[in-house]
């Protein structure tokens, strides 16, 4: 019998995150620190008009680009947040999770052999939906000197007759990265200058300890050539009713609501429903949740100091970045030592792109005593592991 593989998924590697989490669901008392999903329940009012939606039997089809009503509160929402006008009818898609809305915005832009330039490290979807929608990547290498912020010489260096597309992966999984108003404005200039456009991932935009978050898209000139994703999963702690959105130029918005229709027909509509109570009513518990993490955030960057590891200091999402360099160990090696040794599961910063090598991914969308209990068995571990250089 013929293989009936195709030969670019089979040559897509798996994600990274995974292999460490099939462990630790069969080992007695680990701590895993690596899965990017809230602590926090659903709000009760969102999850009660998902419940009531179901009791009314709202259990139909929605059309294919989401809930009139929903789009509308997305448009509202993005308006009160980021000042940008966004056409409810028109330009708004809503979808299964911010993931879809990746995979058919970079499809309905991409024709075979265009360019997309991902920034690294950076969240592990990027650049398999790039492949998949027939694009050749170009992976630009982000530094820790740099804030792991995108540079206007790093982007320029990138640039080809054939690049298209940049993806803006910010606020940054894994890194916790931002990009403030000055950074954004080097950058579109550029992005205007060389006729690019822009896939803007802004799921944790809500996550931020610094300044309020600022779109790229509303920076002059910029919405025309911006697709601005985001979504309920991390800000709303409703990553299991698997909802996002897209907002773009309407005839991109078409085109992905065009294969959106064909793949999905439409995002689960119990979702959709309990999502219009969540942009109602959510800025109070959006920001209890924000305060939490920006809580567990300052424990963790001065447990890191404390331990003399180096660690910049993340103003967005909520994840750490801290650098294992100096134990001349992969972060594969490091990542699985301190599994079976001290039972803390963590992500090696290799499963975010290559330039990830020397750093994991730690999580603080976990308990802060789960934190605390997690970090002393870190603390042991880095103490093994000097004694023996020393």
């Amino acid at each position: 019998m013929r293989n009936f593989l195709s030969d670019k998924v089979v040559n897509i590697k798996p994600s990274g995150i995974r292999k460490f989490f099939d462990i630790v669901n069969e080992m007695q008392d680990a701590i895993s620190l690596g899965v990017g999903e809230p602590d926090f329940d659903t709000p009760w009012f969102i999850r009660d008009e998902g419940i009531y939606s179901l009791e009314r039997g709202k259990t139909f089809y929605t059309s294919n680009a989401g809930l009139k009503d929903l789009r509308a509160e997305i448009s509202n929402y993005i308006k009160r947040t980021q000042g940008i006008n966004y056409d409810p009818e028109k330009e708004i898609v809503v979808t299964v999770g911010g993931s879809e809305a990746i995979d058919i915005g970079l499809r309905a832009v991409i024709n075979p052999e265009d360019e997309v330039i991902i920034p690294q490290p950076s969240y592990v979807s990027y650049e398999p939906c790039a492949l998949l929608a027939d694009a050749k990547t170009v992976i630009i290498n982000l530094k820790a000197e740099n804030e792991f912020r995108l540079k206007p010489e790093e982007l320029i260096e990138s640039i080809t007759d054939k690049t298209k597309v940049l993806i803006l992966p910010y606020p940054n999984n894994p890194t916790g990265a931002i990009m403030e108003k000055e950074d954004l404005e080097k950058i579109a200039k550029i992005v205007i200058e060389k006729d690019l456009l822009v896939i803007s991932d802004e799921i944790y935009s809500a996550l931020t300890y610094k300044d309020k978050h600022i779109s790229i898209a509303a920076i002059e000139g910029m919405q025309e050539r911006t697709i601005l994703i985001n979504g309920f999963s991390k800000s709303y702690a409703m990553t299991g009713w698997r909802l996002g959105y897209a907002c773009g130029p309407k005839e991109i918005i078409k085109q992905m609501t065009k294969i959106h229709q064909f793949a999905i027909m439409c995002a689960p509509t119990t979702s959709q429903y309990a999502a219009v109570e969540a942009l109602k009513k959510g800025d109070e518990e959006v920001e209890k949740m924000r305060q939490s993490y920006n809580q567990r955030r300052r424990f963790l960057i001065n447990e890191f100091k404390e331990m003399q590891l180096d660690c910049f200091e993340p103003y967005g999402a909520f994840y750490v970045f801290p650098c294992i360099k100096e134990f001349n160990m992969t972060s594969e090696e490091f990542a699985t030592k301190l599994l079976m040794e001290e039972k803390v599961a963590v992500v090696p910063g290799t499963a975010f792109g290559d330039c990830g090598e020397g750093y994991l991914r730690i999580s603080y969308a976990y308990s802060l005593d789960n934190l605390k209990m997690a970090i002393e068995r870190i603390k042991h571990f880095v103490e093994k592991l000097r004694n023996k250089q020393a």
